[in-house]
């Protein structure tokens, strides 16, 4: 595939298939149709030879040269799959296109810490699966871990212990660091109400902002119908790609939820 897309990269070479394309033409022919002097045609010929693009007939004092589809057929299968691929993922471009628009939106108001202090934030699902379900995914750690990190975040650490001090920690990695995020539980009244605090922590340790979340689980017709709550204190100017990061952030996370809650009913 590589000779065949170098092959492809020169405009001279190119040139030189669509001509073949329509018909065998010899090595002189090329040269006039193109411009080029004999020796370059030659040249342009070997490379494509050697990628298997074309094929030469030595035909007495004369070389005919033909083009050879199959290679480029086998490139645009993979060209249509590739395509294919990044459309049916095209939300994913959307996610990394309306974080770098946030990002953009609060670069002048983050010049200062406590610059988004009081910022909050509604989040409301509807599952359908019951509250106790739910409230599992929510203070069971294997179960929190499997959805509580955006796609390309693996979680390495993951507690929420669902009484009135317990120990709130989510700390996730992916190639570029690990991000690590700390607090305490405020209360928790199962299957109803879930408040903590997270604190999301720079690479030494200090606090960046802090998040404080009250989570609400309602019965409603066929499941539950979540309401996450977060108000943002203690901001400091380094936090702005994680603050322009919430509102996207926590819509792909419940959407992991989602599809958490519905393969344990499904199981």
């Amino acid at each position: 595939m590589e000779k065949i897309v170098s092959a492809l990269a020169d405009s001279a070479r190119w040139r030189i298939l669509e001509l073949l394309a329509e018909r065998p033409r010899s090595v002189g022919e090329l040269a006039e149709l193109t411009g080029l002097r004999q020796p370059q045609t030659t040249k342009h010929l070997q490379t494509l030879a050697n990628a298997g693009l074309v094929t030469v007939f030595p035909l007495g004092q004369r070389r005919v040269y033909t083009m050879e589809p199959a290679p480029l057929a086998e490139i645009g299968a993979r060209l249509r799959l590739l395509i294919e691929t990044a459309q049916a993922n095209s939300g994913e471009r959307d996610v990394v296109a309306r974080y770098q628009a946030a990002i953009e939106a609060d670069a002048a108001k983050a010049d200062r810490d406590r610059w988004a202090d009081g910022r909050s934030f509604l989040f409301e699902r509807t599952l359908q699966a019951p509250r106790n379900l739910v409230w599992r995914h929510f203070t069971d750690s294997a179960l929190l871990a499997s959805w509580w990190a955006p796609p390309s975040l693996t979680v390495s650490e993951c507690v929420l212990e669902p009484r009135s001090g317990g120990r709130a920690v989510l700390e996730y990695r992916d190639a570029e660091g690990r991000y690590r995020s700390e607090g305490r539980v405020h209360a928790a009244d199962e299957p109803e109400r879930l408040v903590f605090d997270l604190s999301v922590l720079d690479g030494a340790g200090t606090i960046s902002f802090t998040g404080h979340y009250h989570i609400e689980l309602k019965e409603a017709e066929g499941g539950t119908a979540l309401g996450l709550r977060l108000h943002i204190s203690e901001t400091t100017a380094e936090a702005l790609p994680y603050i322009a990061g919430i509102e996207t952030g926590w819509r792909q996370v419940l959407d992991n939820l989602t599809q958490a809650v519905n393969a344990a009913m499904r199981a």
